[in-house]
């Protein structure tokens, strides 16, 4: 058993069967009687600097790190029951976005300690610069995340992959899971939000939605509305360009970057 090592090391009890994802495998389990998760990378997994970030976090906005080894991560369990993406879906998604706005301003709140060393944006977009022309909209995307990046603004540590799946319910309130750890502009962190809940044409295609999901984060975190929508046109490219990479539809992406490229305004 692959947790076997660990459950000995950190004195776990499993709580729960194991839960494989493409990045890694999780076992819920017991630490000195409360819940946890315990969380192993796989060795194609992108999250190895969301270990750090998660322990910068202090858990704050975020699970809490208990102890982390190698690819190994101990962290708070989130046992709440209520759902975004469920609430999003019912009617309520201007509540689900504000909760995230909420849980992102604790994330990027400063720290006492420095911050640690992480990936930065511009290598987060290189597949999108890579991507080339396989439809007209991508290189439009490429030059706006260019331009973005040569003047960045507020600049911290990002989670990297805020949406309604990584926000859960806990006895603490809402806090997020699965940092990716980015450096770059705050106003990036809430981009993937515009491509969310996951395949939801309803909300995601829809450009009145969109604008006041930006007015909605652009008034909670104290970031430009223009630079917000700039990065999320951006990052719907660079979501496409990843769906290319893996083989994958990038119908939704596209047309959601394609919905978002008149809204964006004049970038400063």
């Amino acid at each position: 058993m692959i947790f076997s090592p660990y459950l000995t090391r950190w004195r776990l009890t499993a709580d729960g069967a194991p839960i494989e994802t493409a990045t890694s495998h999780l076992l819920p389990v017991l630490h000195a009687g409360n819940p946890a998760m315990l969380k192993l990378l796989k060795p194609s997994s992108d999250e190895g600097p969301g270990i750090a970030a998660l322990g910068w976090f202090g858990g704050a906005g975020a699970v809490r790190l208990i102890a982390a080894k190698d690819d190994a991560v101990l962290m708070e369990r989130a046992i709440g029951t209520r759902s975004l993406t469920e609430m999003a879906i019912s009617g309520d998604d201007q509540g689900a976005i504000r909760i995230i706005a909420a849980v992102a301003m604790q994330l990027h709140a400063p720290r006492a300690t420095p911050p640690p060393a992480l990936p930065d944006l511009t290598r987060r977009f290189r597949a999108l610069f890579e991507t080339g022309a396989s439809h007209p909209v991508l290189p439009r995307c490429a030059a706006m995340a260019r331009r973005l990046l040569a003047a960045p603004r507020s600049v911290g540590v990002l989670h990297g992959d805020l949406h309604h799946q990584n926000v859960l319910d806990s006895p603490r309130g809402w806090v997020a899971i699965d940092p990716k750890g980015v450096s770059g502009e705050r106003a990036y962190d809430v981009a993937n939000l515009f491509l969310n809940p996951v395949d939801v044409d309803r909300l995601v295609l829809d450009p009145a939605r969109a604008l006041r999901l930006a007015n909605t984060v652009s008034d909670a975190l104290g970031i430009e509305r223009p630079r917000i929508l700039g990065f999320a046109f951006a990052h719907a490219g660079l979501s496409a360009a990843w769906c290319i990479e893996d083989g994958i539809n990038p119908r939704l992406a596209i047309e959601a970057a394609e919905m978002l490229e008149p809204l964006v305004g004049e970038v400063g």
